[in-house]
C-alpha cells in the first residue's frame, strides 16, 4: 500500500475528484457527518457517521451516476444510456437522466428487492429483469447498448464514476478534519477508490479500510491473489458482486490498508443498532461499516473513525424480519415451548406465571395433537417479550416453579 495517492489510474485523480464535487454539489444533498456519541462509547473509538442514506435516491450511488450523466455531450444524451444494477446505481441513473432529460434503461437481477425495483421503474427507467446475478445482468445490459447504440453507464469501473463518489471522502474531511480513519463498504470497489484518492491526497497518513460481507468477499479475495468464489444469500446484496472493477482493484491495491470480513449475524445488528441508537434506517450493505468497528474493535480503539452509511432502500418486510431477529438475539423476544398438562386451567396458570414475572406474550399456539408426549399432555408454543436475557431467565425460572418445565429455542447468535 502506498502512503500517496498516485495521478496515473486512468484520470481517477484528486483533481478529478474536486472537478466532480464542484459539478455534482448543487443538484445532490450535502449530507451531515455526525458523530455517534452512544455508538463510539459501545465500541471504544469516536465515531462519526456520513449520513448518505438521506440523499434523494437513499444512496451516495447518485454521486457518481451524476458525474458520468453530466460528462455526456449532447450526441450521447440523445442515444441514451444503459444501466445494470442491484438497486442503488439504478435509482441514481434514473433519478438524474430523467432530471437531464436522458433517456435510461435498467437491467436488474431477478434477485433484486422490490422496493428497488419499484423505484426505479417510478423515477422513469424502462427496467428490465434480466439474469440470476449482476454478472448476468451485466452482460444482457452491454449487448443492449452495443445493439441501440446507447452509452454503458457501469456501477463502478469508470473513473467519471468513481471520481463522483470520491466526492463522499472530500466532504467527511471538510465536515470532521481529524478523522483518522475511513472504513467503508465494498461491493465492486467504486466507492473505497474514490474515497482512498481523495482521502489519501488529503491526509496521506489516513487509516483506510474496506469491508466485505463474508459471503460476497471478492475484492478481499482479489488482493490476495486467491481464486474468486463467491455466492450465497445475504442481506447485504447491494454488495453482491462476483467481478470487482479492474481500475477499482488497482486503486485499492495502492491505496487501501486492508478490506476486513463480516458475518450476516454482525450485519444485522449494525442495522438494528442504526435503528434503535441512531434512529435512522440503512440497508445491510449501507451497515457493514459499523458492523466491521464491531467484529474488529481491537483495529479502531481510540481511533477517530468516518464510516458512510452508503443506502437506506432496505425492504420493509426484510427491516421488519431484521428488526425481530435482532430482538431475539439480545434476549427481548423469545421463543418458549412449555409441556403442560390437557387439563382445564393449564393455560390459564402458564399465562399468569408470565404475567406475574413481567414478561409479555406476543403469540401462543396451544398444541394437543402434535405434542411429543402422552395424549394426556398438550404443549404450548410461545414468543414472550421481555426486558433482556436476565429477564428471561426470571420467567423460565417462575415457569419452572409453576411446574411447567420449559424448552427454549434461541436463535442464532
Amino acid at each position: 500500500m502506498n502512503t500517496t495517492a498516485r495521478e496515473t489510474n486512468d484520470g481517477v485523480t484528486a483533481d478529478a475528484i474536486e472537478r466532480a464535487h464542484a459539478a455534482i454539489a448543487p443538484h445532490i444533498s450535502l449530507t451531515p457527518c455526525l458523530e455517534a456519541k452512544t455508538l463510539s462509547a459501545m465500541l471504544g473509538c469516536r465515531l462519526f457517521l456520513k449520513f448518505e442514506n438521506l440523499q434523494f435516491t437513499a444512496s451516495f450511488k447518485e454521486r457518481g451516476a451524476l458525474n458520468f450523466l453530466l460528462s455526456m455531450d449532447a450526441d450521447a444524451r440523445a442515444r441514451g444510456v444503459v444501466a445494470m444494477s442491484a438497486g442503488n446505481h439504478a435509482q441514481g441513473v434514473a433519478y438524474h437522466a430523467g432530471r437531464l432529460g436522458i433517456a435510461a434503461t435498467i437491467f436488474m437481477p431477478r434477485d433484486t428487492p422490490f422496493t428497488k425495483v419499484s423505484r426505479t421503474r417510478s423515477l422513469g427507467a424502462d427496467v428490465r429483469i434480466e439474469g440470476a446475478s449482476l454478472t448476468e445482468a451485466a452482460a444482457a445490459a452491454r449487448e443492449h447498448a452495443q445493439r441501440c447504440g446507447a452509452v454503458f453507464l457501469h456501477p463502478f469501473d469508470d473513473p467519471l464514476v468513481i471520481a463522483g463518489q470520491g466526492t463522499v471522502a472530500l466532504e467527511m474531511l471538510d465536515q470532521v478534519p481529524e478523522l483518522d480513519t475511513l472504513v467503508v463498504p465494498v461491493g465492486g470497489g467504486g466507492l473505497l477508490a474514490g474515497m482512498a484518492v481523495a482521502a489519501r491526497h488529503l491526509k496521506p497518513d489516513i487509516v483506510l479500510y474496506g469491508v466485505e460481507p463474508e459471503h460476497y468477499r471478492a475484492m478481499h479475495q482479489h488482493l490476495r491473489g486467491e481464486a474468486v468464489s463467491v455466492g450465497g444469500d445475504t442481506v447485504a446484496e447491494g454488495l453482491a458482486v462476483r467481478d470487482v472493477g479492474r481500475l477499482t482493484a488497482s486503486i485499492v491495491r495502492d491505496l487501501v490498508d486492508d478490506v476486513l470480513i463480516v458475518d450476516e449475524a454482525e450485519i444485522e445488528r449494525a442495522v438494528c443498532w442504526l435503528v434503535d441508537v441512531e434512529k435512522t434506517v440503512v440497508e445491510g450493505a449501507g451497515a457493514t461499516g459499523l458492523a466491521a468497528l464491531s467484529r474488529h474493535r481491537e483495529r479502531f480503539a481510540g481511533r477517530c473513525v468516518g464510516v458512510p452509511l452508503t443506502g437506506g432502500n432496505i425492504d420493509v418486510r426484510l427491516l421488519a424480519s431484521t428488526l425481530l431477529r435482532g430482538l431475539a438475539r439480545d434476549g427481548r423476544l423469545v421463543a418458549l415451548s412449555v409441556s403442560v398438562p390437557d387439563a382445564v386451567g393449564s393455560l390459564s396458570a402458564i399465562t399468569t406465571s408470565i404475567a406475574a414475572a413481567g414478561g409479555n406474550i406476543v403469540e401462543i399456539r396451544h398444541d394437543r395433537l402434535f405434542a411429543r408426549e402422552s395424549a394426556r399432555r398438550a404443549t404450548v408454543e410461545l414468543v414472550v417479550e421481555a426486558q433482556d436475557r436476565d429477564h428471561v431467565a426470571l420467567i423460565v425460572r417462575a415457569l419452572d416453579a409453576a411446574g411447567f418445565p420449559v424448552a427454549e429455542n434461541p436463535i442464532h447468535k
